[in-house]
Formats: C-alpha cells, structure tokens, sequence
C-alpha cells in the first residue's frame, strides 16, 4: 500500500493522508500511525497536491553506512552506526525546489531508502524492529559539503532548509534488504546501489538508533547513501528513486 499526504487545496487548509494508486486517492482520517482509517471519499490522484509525507517529530541520519561512500568521502567505515539529525524544518516535498544556501559553496546530493516509524519503539530487539516500521520512502540527504568539513560537526550542514527532500508516498510492502537507490541530475545517473550493501542493514539500525532515543510514530530514519555523490547547481533536476517506491524529483535554485 502506498500513503501519501495530500493537499485538497491549492490554499494547503485541507490537508490529509491517503492511500493512492495510479489514479486515485482514497482519503483516512488521520495518519495511519494516528489510527486513521479509510473515510470512503476517493478523488483523483492529479486533483492534489502531494506533499512530504512524513510529519516526524526528529530525522534519524545514518552517515557512512556504505563502504564505497565512505572511502570517496576518504574516511574511515564507522563501527557502529553513526547518527546525526536533521530538522523538520528541513522537509521537502516531491515537485519542490531545494535552495541553496549562500554560507556555502558545494552543496552535494544524496540519495537514501527513508524508513517511516508506525509504532513507537524504546529498546526494541534487531529481531522485532521490522515490527516498528510502518514503510519506506525516498530521501535527499542535501549536504553543504565544505560546512561539514569546515565545522567539524554536521548539523548546520545537513540542516537547511530544503535539505531532506521526502516522497512521494510512503510503501507498506516491501523488503528493505533488496532495494535499489538511484539518482539522476539532469537526467545523468550519478548513483546507484542496492540496500543489501548498507554495512548496518535496516532491523539494525532501527534496534540500535532505540536504544539511544524513543522512535515515535511518524518518525524518519535516512539510512545512509550509496557512493557517487556530487554537486548541485542552480537550475538542476534531481531525481531520485528507490525500486518499488517509486521517484522523488526536485527543482534546485540559488538562494534569493
């Protein structure tokens, strides 16, 4: 099942999740991690406007967790898994345009397989993590690559505005293990990799990120990109898919 949260007005007041398809919207009542549930109203899928689909309350990140990208960054592979934040603030829905910032220099693309929390998890065993986790969805990790070097530590960043691009829905079904990550800017492959080269694979990272912090339903996990990251510039298209979700496209623009 693919949920997605969706605009029923160009004035964004009316705002609710839906089951969708290739054509429709089935609306619920609230967040499925809310309890919500079908109302029965179904409208056409290009009647709305699709927005990021996650509403979390933190942005679990998962740095280093390929073994080729860490050795194109030149740094060591980490371990045991290494977390840093994003803000909510930061979100960004399919369509939209991701601005760069004028504090840096080399802003760098990287895509990820995002892991929706669905049911709270404190302390959860590697082997009932899946059980916390309500889907899958695409992630940009937009980085200001000469900050996070100059700054010694990651939060300014990773966290612009604009810098964690989500969508376009979120996947109930699939199998974290044997998926694969793709990016292209302007229509030219930079990425592509499977999930089943993460050095900490998903029910991993879920049990170990527990432990350090309560996930709450609703909550993204950005599990690490695969190697060839790269610029961004002014007037780019970036696209990125995850096989059996589906395509997460962004506009990318100079700040004004």
């Amino acid at each position: 099942m693919r949920i997605a949260r969706v605009s029923l007005s160009p004035s964004m007041e009316n705002v609710v999740y839906a089951a969708v398809d290739d054509s429709s919207a089935r609306l619920y009542s609230a967040a499925p991690w809310r309890g919500g549930a079908p109302t029965g109203e179904v409208v056409k899928l290009d009647t709305v406007q699709l927005l990021a689909p996650v509403e979390p309350s933190k942005i679990v990140c998962i740095g280093r967790n390929y073994a080729a990208h860490a050795k194109e960054l030149g740094s060591d592979v980490p371990k045991e898994p290494l977390l840093f934040l994003k803000p909510p603030s930061a979100l960004l829905a399919t369509g939209g345009t991701i601005v760069l910032p004028r504090e840096s220099s080399r802003v760098e693309h990287e895509a990820e397989l995002g892991v929706v929390i669905g049911a709270r998890a404190k302390n959860v065993p590697r082997e009932r993590a899946l059980a916390h986790v309500l889907g899958y969805t695409c992630v940009g990790d937009i980085t200001a690559r000469d900050l996070q070097r100059s700054d010694g530590q990651w939060s300014r960043a990773k966290g612009f505005d604009t810098f964690c691009p989500v969508g376009p829905w979120i996947e109930t079904e699939l199998d974290p293990a044997s998926l694969r990550i793709s990016c292209r800017v302007n229509g030219a492959t930079r990425q592509d990799g499977p999930t089943s080269d993460m050095i900490f694979p998903v029910p991993e990272i879920v049990a170990y990120v527990s432990r350090m912090m309560t996930l709450e339903p609703g909550d993204l996990i950005a599990t690490g990109t695969p190697e060839g990251v790269g610029p961004l510039a002014p007037g780019d298209t970036i696209e990125i898919d995850v096989s059996g979700i589906g395509r997460l496209a962004c506009q990318v623009r100079a700040a004004s």
